[in-house]
């Protein structure tokens, strides 16, 4: 019976190295009793010996993110230009990394191309941090013999995706954290201050103002039934998250609702022309032909709109049309978008043109969401001006009135 095969931990340590000089690392390690015994044999007088502290989602509670991907494709990139062998280059990056988890993903992804797998196959493994379209373009790589060139241009795909999802997620955040403020703010006042006025007035023995009388009543009906609205609330919010994900047709009614949200709307189509773009680029420019790259783009797209748009130009080229009348026939991309992919198709660089498309809109996209922040800003200001002004208002009517009499 075959041995079992000892487990290893992280420790994390603290030391003297041997001119004396205090010292701290990581170690990887079957107790603390070796982590001392690997770290004298490293010429260091090991002190504080302790196991690093990990979650489920590893080190400090934090799982592998699309960011931590495209840094992982970068630094194997950069690994790989500067003559660094595949193997080694997963050493050095994985040396770097604090998350376990991805530090183990890198480990087994190093051991399956060690051990004569290809370097597509291997990240296949783990669909959830490596999509299709990532292997595809490695797989390109690799039969190509330009893998350190094909992940270069993976990581600046993944970099730009990342940055215009974090555009789009600021622009829709903003509103959404103005509105929950206001709500939270009037909720604490209606619940906690307005009661403490309501006690002072039943001794005025006089009729209230009609405005106050009204804000009383929400504070009877908040006080009564606060806890039914946050129900209601998370339970409408779980609602619509589930049907999100499980319902097309009502995912599809969202997306289509959102591009007519003025402002946002704007925003999201253009950061969908830009998706676009930068997808038909980069898989164009590693060799992919222009029908599955197609396929790939309409993946990416993140808009049934704009999906369905893409699917018809991958009908239309795959019927022999040019890929620039098949975009104009939607009827969905502006005339900017479709007069660059006519220059590139009539002079052969449609990936570089592509390429240009894409960076516009992401600039626009930019624009778009600075403005948009600046725009909110007196918008902030005059809801919570009416919120809690109107409820200061109603309460101080009364007194106001009261002087007048006096």
């Amino acid at each position: 019976m075959a041995a079992k095969e000892a487990k290893v931990f992280s420790f994390v340590w603290e030391g003297k190295d041997k001119n004396g000089n205090k010292s701290k690392g990581k170690i990887d390690a079957e107790n603390p009793a070796f982590a001392k015994a690997l770290l004298r044999k490293q010429g260091i007088i090991p002190g504080k010996v302790a196991k690093e502290r990990t979650s489920m989602f590893g080190a400090a509670g934090k799982k592998t993110t699309p960011l931590d991907i495209a840094l992982f494709t970068r630094q194997l990139a950069t690994m790989l230009k500067a003559g660094v062998p595949l193997i080694q280059a997963f050493d050095i990056v994985a040396g770097g990394v604090e998350k376990i988890q991805l530090k183990k993903m890198i480990g087994d992804i190093k051991n399956d191309v060690a051990s004569g797998g290809n370097l597509a196959s291997a990240l296949a493994k783990h669909p959830r941090q490596f999509d299709d379209l990532f292997c595809n373009l490695v797989q390109a790589g690799e039969q190509s013999g330009a893998l350190e060139t094909m992940l270069d241009r993976i990581a600046t795909y993944k970099e730009k995706t990342e940055a215009l999802k974090a555009k789009i997620k600021k622009a829709m955040t903003y509103p959404i954290a103005v509105i929950i403020v206001g709500i939270v703010v009037s909720a604490i006042l209606l619940i906690k201050v307005v009661p403490q006025f309501e006690s002072i007035f039943q001794g005025f023995g006089a009729d209230l103002p009609a405005f106050t009388k009204f804000v009383i009543g929400l504070s009877e009906i908040a006080q009564n039934y606060w806890y039914i609205a946050l129900a209601a609330v998370i339970g409408a919010a779980f609602a619509f998250k589930e049907a999100l994900h499980r319902s097309e047709k009502f995912s599809d009614a969202i997306d289509k609702l959102s591009l007519k949200i003025p402002v946002i709307g704007d925003i999201l189509n253009k950061a969908a022309i830009a998706r676009f773009a930068r997808t038909l680029s980069t898989t164009f420019a590693a060799g992919v032909p222009l029908v599955e790259a197609l396929n790939s783009a309409a993946g990416a797209s993140g808009n049934v709109i704009y999906r369905n748009a893409i699917n018809q130009i991958r009908n239309g080229v795959s019927t022999g049309q040019s890929l620039q009348n098949s975009t104009r026939f939607t009827g969905v991309f502006p005339n900017m978008a479709v007069q660059m992919i006519a220059i590139g198709e009539e002079s052969g660089s449609l990936d570089e043109m592509l390429d240009k498309v894409a960076t516009f809109y992401e600039a626009e996209v930019d624009n778009a969401v600075d403005n948009l922040t600046a725009l909110m800003e007196p918008f902030i200001m005059a809801i919570l001006g009416v919120l809690v002004g109107g409820l200061v208002i109603a309460m101080y009517l009364p007194i106001f009135k009261l002087g007048e009499v006096v």
